[in-house]
């Protein structure tokens, strides 16, 4: 039994004497290549058993004959063992050096694409998490553009929004300087309009700034969903008795009234009259526009719909409803608007992290708001 043990002390002896001083190649050789690192290692590792083996066979008094056997046939094993490292490491570097290329066309074109063959299971990973962020990246170009498009309609669409009420304004008032008009009151009340108008176009494009800059300031409060959509009908009344339009609320009851969300009153209330007005104003004489409230249990949410008879949206057009300056008709004139309300829509129900949707239904289409329940 003594003489195992002094066996595996000289063994542990040489094979620590050899780790350490791999472990400094190591240390020392560490901005070097793969290839080197893979080498080094089974340097250690066949130098670490030469060097035990050895020790124990001198500690044994072997025969030179036995010793020398002994130091061959361990050398023979080093040198298949560098030879196979070193080619392991070649064929790492390899893969390596491929996804470096790939990579480096990545920054250049912006896409990637992992080069063909097998890789280590690292390798792939890596390769796998490129090809994921080049696909993100991918997306949020074409969400890039459709916004620098929709910036570009907005402006062209504002343009001339602004330019003819602008230039009624200016007739309107060189009448009136000249003298040349039967009844200035009702100049006087068509420039109030327009002036109105224009403010109210001013208004939507500063809240747009606003949700887009996310400076939007909420003072959120608890309130029932009864009181919120009660004082959007209240607001939209008199805009459906214009147009003919019947306006209906349904499941407003205790249902809805027990079910509170936590809001800002004043936005909210801005997203359900957006929401009204925009139904109003695409839905004919004797239509009716139906506002409605429902709680998701499943997902403990509150869901706000308002259903118009606007015919239906094209389905190519429904993932553009939101877009900033999207007004579904190639319209410039009033009362198509700025194209700023559903827009604002969503920045604002975003904001109070919930969300706005809109699908086709029969006869019209219906627009959801979706808000978390107050706790």
């Amino acid at each position: 039994m003594r003489d195992i043990v002094l066996i595996a002390l000289y063994a542990l002896a040489g094979a620590t004497a050899a780790g350490a001083l791999g472990a400094l190649a190591l240390r020392l050789l560490r901005h070097r290549s793969v290839a080197v690192s893979l080498t080094v290692v089974a340097a250690v590792s066949v130098t670490a058993m030469l060097a035990g083996t050895l020790t124990v066979a001198w500690a044994m008094f072997l025969s030179s004959h036995d010793l020398t056997v002994v130091t061959t046939v361990c050398a023979m094993a080093a040198v298949v063992s560098l030879a196979t490292a070193l080619l392991l490491g070649r064929w790492v570097v390899a893969r390596s050096n491929a996804l470096t290329l790939a990579a480096r066309d990545f920054g250049r074109s912006g896409s990637f694409a992992a080069p063909d063959g097998n890789a280590t299971a690292e390798l792939a990973a890596l390769g796998r998490e490129l090809a994921a962020t080049s696909a993100k990246l991918e997306e949020s170009r074409e969400r890039e553009r459709a916004l620098d498009a929709s910036r570009r309609e907005l402006v062209a669409w504002i343009s001339h929004d602004l330019r003819t009420p602008l230039a009624g304004l200016r007739a309107m008032a060189e009448a009136l300087e000249d003298g040349v008009v039967e009844d200035p009151a009702r100049y006087h009340r068509q420039i109030r309009t327009e002036t109105d108008r224009l403010n109210g176009m001013v208004s939507d494009l500063f809240e747009l700034s606003r949700i887009h800059a996310g400076t939007l300031s909420l003072s959120p409060s608890r309130m029932s969903v009864y009181d919120l959509v009660g004082d959007a009908l209240a607001g939209a009344e008199p805009l459906a008795r214009e147009h003919g339009v019947r306006l209906v609320g349904e499941n407003l009851g205790e249902e809805a009234d027990g079910v509170p969300v936590e809001v800002d009153g004043r936005e909210m209330t801005r997203v359900l009259g957006n929401l009204l007005v925009n139904a109003i104003r695409h839905t004919p004489a004797d239509g009716t526009v139906a506002i409605a409230a429902r709680h998701e249990e499943a997902t403990d949410t509150v869901v706000l719909s308002v259903t118009d008879a606007c015919g239906g949206i094209s389905e190519e057009d429904l993932p553009r409803v939101f877009d900033t300056g999207w007004r579904g008709s190639e319209a410039r004139t009033p009362p198509a608007g700025a194209g700023l309300g559903l827009a604002i829509v969503r920045g604002i129900v975003e904001a109070h992290a919930g969300r706005a949707t809109v699908c086709n239904v029969r006869g019209g289409c219906r627009f959801e708001v979706v808000l978390p329940a107050a706790p």
